[in-house]
């Protein structure tokens, strides 16, 4: 039934990502850990760079973690205000995070594509509100 579906039917309207409130201050997976106050990504306490649009990636499948985050979401979050060709653009942007985090399409640990759909975060994420990052708090405790 799905496949009789013209474009922009049948399809829920997107929502603006903008409500920062609902992602914890820290997340962790695996061996990394994500700051959401300093945008930044760090694997066994050592900061990885990571580019602006693959961090706000990880930041939407995060804060919808093991739930399928849609492409025209994600495109919304990260070209606001912009009709663009995203797909190339977008894929692009997902490939680099899985880079970072040496995650594969084909037998991901992170992140699940979700062919014609979107993306979801597989993988379990403990968060963590009010919490130093690792690095921080190992800092403070040598000194």
């Amino acid at each position: 039934m799905a496949g009789n579906l013209g474009r922009g039917q049948g399809v829920t309207p997107v929502k603006p990502m903008n409500n920062a409130k609902s992602l914890p201050s820290l997340a962790r997976f695996g061996a990394f850990e994500v700051s959401f106050e300093l945008r930044e990504i760090r694997k066994h306490g050592m900061r990885i760079q990571l580019e602006e649009k693959p961090f706000k990636i990880l930041e939407a499948l995060i804060e919808n973690a093991g739930q399928v985050v849609r492409r025209q979401t994600l495109c919304a979050k990260l070209w606001p205000d912009t009709f663009v060709a995203f797909e190339h653009s977008l894929n692009t942007a997902v490939n680099k995070l899985r880079s970072v985090l040496g995650d594969g399409a084909q037998s991901p640990r992170y992140i699940e594509t979700r062919p014609r759909l979107g993306y979801r975060f597989v993988a379990p994420v403990e968060r963590v509100n009010g919490a130093a990052p690792l690095a921080a708090r190992a800092a403070s405790a040598s000194a």
